[in-house]
């Protein structure tokens, strides 16, 4: 009878490796911020170095580390697992280095003009992966944010796969496909996600792959948020925050949200409007939208929160 060996231990050496050197300075912790979904998710972490990310590629697993850029603005990528080379060639579009904001003038609102001047460097990612946004989107519906992040990481605990290569401990790859269909109600529920929001996320994945296909073949991304929008259960502030990640959508507005509205109010005339005022606001920026609240959000303004707050719910069984 053979001894049975211990498995080896994980490469330290990656299996692909890039140094891009954008056209344009890159605010990396501005332009990567919507990635990680809250301080729990086991796909993303931040250090003083840089990041590490996980994705579940079209080749496979891959875990990719993304370092700081360096004095000269070079960034040094590497990644590990089969999917490895996918997550380097990504790396450009991740850093938005297609996300152009030359036509975007804010010269006229003083908040938004010194925002974009103190943030050069600020793009919009663009992952290419919209069922790995799509579905901690839907667990975001009407929560807190504290309930959909706990929720969202105790399921990549339970059925995610270990990150390739010398990623952090505990980092996990999302479930594959097959994996998420298979997760039982129970453990939908015992991680805290209500019915409801559970049979959007089964709708979502019962077309997952075809779903995927209709946003990539989409002639513009207005119809990729109306592909979005045919699955029950997913709607235009859903497709928003999806396409923001997965397409660096730049004018797609999350109408809906509990607070951007107020917000959005509160920076651009000092006061809180609803989502019809906000959209008015944001109108003389049409196809800039999302790239405004962006700014908005980078300037660094916090509106002053008022009245009663969203009450933490426990949807698990005790």
């Amino acid at each position: 009878m053979s001894a049975v060996l211990p498995a080896p231990a994980p490469r330290a050496e990656p299996a692909a490796e890039t140094v891009y050197r954008p056209a344009q300075p890159i605010d990396m912790p501005g332009t990567l911020a919507l990635l990680g979904r809250g301080p729990y998710d086991p796909t993303t972490q931040w250090d003083l170095r840089g990041m590490w990310r996980t994705w579940r590629t079209p080749e496979g697993p891959a875990t990719l580390r993304v370092l700081r850029p360096a004095s000269d603005g070079s960034v040094t990528a590497a990644a590990w697992g089969p999917g490895a080379g996918w997550a380097i060639a990504g790396v450009p579009r991740l850093l938005g280095g297609d996300d152009d904001w030359s036509g975007l003038d804010v010269s006229g609102h003083r908040l938004l003009r010194d925002s974009l001047h103190r943030n050069p460097g600020l793009r919009l990612a663009r992952t290419g992966q919209v069922l790995e946004a799509l579905l901690p989107a839907i667990i975001e519906q009407r929560v807190t944010s504290l309930e959909a992040y706990r929720s969202w990481a105790r399921l990549l605990r339970w059925y995610g796969e270990p990150a390739p290569g010398p990623a952090p401990e505990g980092m996990r790859v999302v479930p594959t496909l097959e994996t998420w269909r298979g997760i039982p109600s129970w453990d939908w529920h015992r991680a805290g996600v209500d019915p409801r929001r559970a049979r959007a996320a089964q709708a979502v994945l019962a077309v997952g792959r075809s779903l995927e296909r209709a946003a990539e073949r989409a002639s513009t991304l207005d119809e990729a948020a109306a592909a979005l929008q045919t699955v029950p259960g997913v709607g235009l502030w859903t497709a928003a925050e999806t396409l923001q990640r997965s397409h660096g959508h730049p004018d797609l507005v999350s109408v809906g949200d509990y607070h951007l509205a107020h917000q959005v109010g509160e920076a651009l005339i000092g006061k809180r409007v609803d989502d019809d005022g906000m959209l008015e606001l944001l109108e003389p920026w049409a196809g800039h939208r999302q790239r405004v609240v962006r700014l908005i959000f980078a300037s660094g303004f916090r509106f002053q929160r008022r009245g009663p707050r969203m009450t933490v719910q426990d949807h698990r069984w005790h």
